[in-house]
């Protein structure tokens, strides 16, 4: 079974920053694609960045320029570096593992973590 952990999240002043981590566990072959998402009260869940197990990044249009998605593929691990928080970033922010292929299965699954709370202070 794979497990999705993050951690890193809190309280912070508008213009501080964060840094989010996310380390998924388990007989992990490969992953095709590690993600961010983030649901903010009373809203949608909602997509923040990604990263391919090949480097290729996308970012939500509300965050390029101040967070930045990093992995690291050996240890099935993705980062969420946070700056320049608004109020707005509120949110549960949860990690997804896209197209993860266990080591002697060949059917991938995406699976997700618990979340993740980010509160803005105002």
């Amino acid at each position: 079974q794979v497990q999705l952990v993050e951690s890193g999240g809190g309280l912070v002043q508008p213009g501080g920053s964060l840094r989010l981590s996310c380390a998924a566990s388990g007989n992990i072959f490969s992953i095709y694609a590690m993600n961010w998402y983030r649901q903010a009260p009373g809203k949608q869940r909602e997509l923040v960045a990604s990263i391919t197990s090949g480097g290729s990044t996308n970012y939500a249009d509300s965050v390029k320029g101040r967070f930045t998605i990093s992995r690291d593929n050996a240890k099935h691990t993705v980062y969420l570096q946070m700056n320049s928080l608004k109020p707005e970033a509120t949110a549960i922010y949860y990690c997804e593992a896209e197209r993860v292929v266990v080591t002697g299965l060949f059917t991938p699954y995406d699976y997700w973590g618990q979340g993740t709370q980010v509160t803005g202070s105002s």
